[in-house]
C-alpha cells in the first residue's frame, strides 16, 4: 500500500507539470505573437516615414534644380546689365571728350 500514495502522487505531479508546460507555452505563444504584431506595426511606421523621407528629399531636389537655373538666369542677366552699363559709360565718355 505504501506505493500506491507514492506512484498516485508521482502521477498527480507529473499531470501537473505538464499541464503548467503546457500552459507556459501557450504563454509564450501568445507574447511572440504580440511582439510580431507589433513589430509588424512598428515596420510599416517606419516604411511611412522612410517614404515621406524620399519625398521630401525628391521635393528638395526639384526645387534645387529651380533655383540653380534660377541663378544661372540671375547671372546671365546681371553680365548684360554690365554690358549694358559698361556701354553706356563709353558712350558718356566719348561724348565728353
Amino acid at each position: 500500500m505504501n506505493a500506491f500514495p507514492k506512484t498516485f502522487l508521482m502521477a498527480v505531479s507529473g499531470i501537473f507539470l505538464l499541464s503548467s508546460c503546457g500552459s507556459l507555452g501557450s504563454e509564450l505563444e501568445n507574447k511572440i505573437k504580440e511582439l510580431e504584431n507589433k513589430t509588424e506595426s512598428l515596420d510599416s511606421m517606419i516604411n511611412k516615414e522612410v517614404d515621406k523621407v524620399m519625398t521630401l528629399d525628391s521635393l528638395i531636389e526639384k526645387e534645387s534644380e529651380k533655383v540653380k537655373k534660377l541663378d544661372t538666369l540671375i547671372e546671365n542677366s546681371s553680365s548684360k546689365i554690365d554690358s549694358i552699363s559698361q556701354k553706356g559709360t563709353r558712350i558718356l565718355d566719348k561724348i565728353k571728350n
